[in-house]
């Protein structure tokens, strides 16, 4: 039997990857991008349900820069009602984890080697063609490769991606850098709700047993450091992060509070705009798309990559269950879009839903807002359905 080719070598595609391999489904992957691209600076939250898949492919033990949350501070600016989420009346050692994008995909593509996993690079895939046998696939240098399945998991960047079935422009665009802080973080991430949209702070740095003066120094700084995410509204985006630092800063402090005390220093600030595309697990003939590559996300919450992990790691279980001549066919891939349905627009729904009802300053649903936060602080059985939702999506 031919591998399952999958497009894109990112986090999602890798270990779509690693978990057919597991599961004894041989598998190639293609690359846009060449082999020696430039290292990707974003910072990723990982949800404790991610780091079990990432366990159970063997490349948790070598992610040795991963910070936990072990606490989320959820608030709305201007009003009452506050929130707060904690590992341990869940009974997990963290909620979530914060690491950056690169070393998690240094870690996969050194696993996708020791497994024997061809990757290869610089392949821009032009067209997919479904057939009733094989799914065809076309790539810029001419070259046709066939294969029973083909997965999608290029981000939604390649140039086969369809239209989406629904989107939603927020207009909003997020501001992004690291900020260190005057007080220690603690592992607490924060989620500040604000008419123009949500801000997170992301604990990102742990401190390590100094051995000298400049170690501990160097502690002193990771343990106050955080991954900043600050929406804003387009028109605005722009004007924030072109702002000099000790203006960056303080306009940060005033949209902020004083939780975490002063902001001390900001790294260059980098935009993203937001919104929400989702394309549907549905899979044609012999092709499926996962990750970004099915649905983007608003980042509240930090839900869209762990879902496209979750995606990848589905994907390949049921590729493990299905007979060797019926991958790929048009059961086994219903089958995978039924399974994904809930959870998938479950998060899509979830992410919406905050953006939609946070990011406004209408009276009513301020006070609706606080009475909600409110019930969420005094509920621990409401608290622990939202923590697993966050940790595990729908199925948790």
């Amino acid at each position: 039997m031919k591998p399952v080719l999958i497009v894109g070598a990112g986090p999602v595609g890798a270990v779509c990857a690693l978990a057919l391999q597991q599961q004894g489904v041989a598998a190639q992957v293609l690359e846009a991008q060449p082999e020696d691209a430039r290292v990707d600076t974003r910072t990723l939250a990982l949800s404790h349900g991610s780091r079990l898949i990432l366990e159970r492919l063997g490349v948790w033990a070598q992610l040795d820069d991963a910070t936990p949350i072990t606490r989320i501070h959820i608030s709305q600016r201007g009003a009452l009602g506050v929130a707060r989420l904690s590992a341990e009346e869940v009974n997990v050692p963290a909620l979530g984890y914060v690491l950056p994008y690169a070393s998690l995909t240094v870690a996969l593509k050194r696993a996708l080697g020791d497994a024997g996993i061809a990757v290869d690079y610089g392949v821009a895939v032009t067209r997919i063609e479904s057939g009733s046998e094989m799914a065809s696939l076309h790539a810029a240098d001419g070259r046709v490769h066939a294969a029973p399945l083909v997965v999608v998991a290029d981000g939604g960047r390649g140039d086969t991606a369809p239209a989406p079935k629904f989107e939603r422009d927020y207009d909003q665009t997020a501001v992004v850098c690291e900020v260190q802080t005057e007080l220690p973080h603690a592992n607490q991430a924060y989620e500040r709700f604000t008419p123009d949209g949500p801000a997170a702070l992301l604990p990102k740095g742990d401190r390590h047993a100094p051995q000298g003066d400049s170690d501990f120094l160097r502690a002193e700084a990771r343990e106050r450091s955080y991954a900043l995410v600050w929406t804003a509204r387009n028109a605005d985006a722009q004007r924030i992060a072109a702002l000099p630092d000790d203006a960056f800063l303080a306009a940060l402090y005033r949209h902020f509070g004083g939780r975490q005390g002063l902001f001390l220093h900001a790294s260059p600030r980098k935009t993203f705009p937001l919104k929400l595309a989702w394309t549907g697990s549905e899979a044609a003939a012999r092709v499926v798309r996962i990750g970004n590559a099915a649905q983007t996300l608003h980042p509240v919450a930090g839900q869209g990559f762990n879902i496209g992990l979750r995606d990848a790691w589905e994907l390949a279980s049921l590729c493990g269950d299905t007979p060797a001549d019926a991958i790929g066919d048009a059961a086994m891939l219903a089958a995978y879009a039924r399974g994904r349905r809930l959870d998938v627009l479950g998060g899509v729904g979830f992410t919406d839903f905050l953006v939609r009802v946070f990011s406004n300053d209408s009276a009513p649903l301020r006070h609706a807002r606080g009475l909600g936060l409110l019930a969420l602080e005094a509920l621990p059985p409401l608290k622990a359905f939202v923590a697993r939702r966050m940790m595990f999506g729908a199925h948790g």
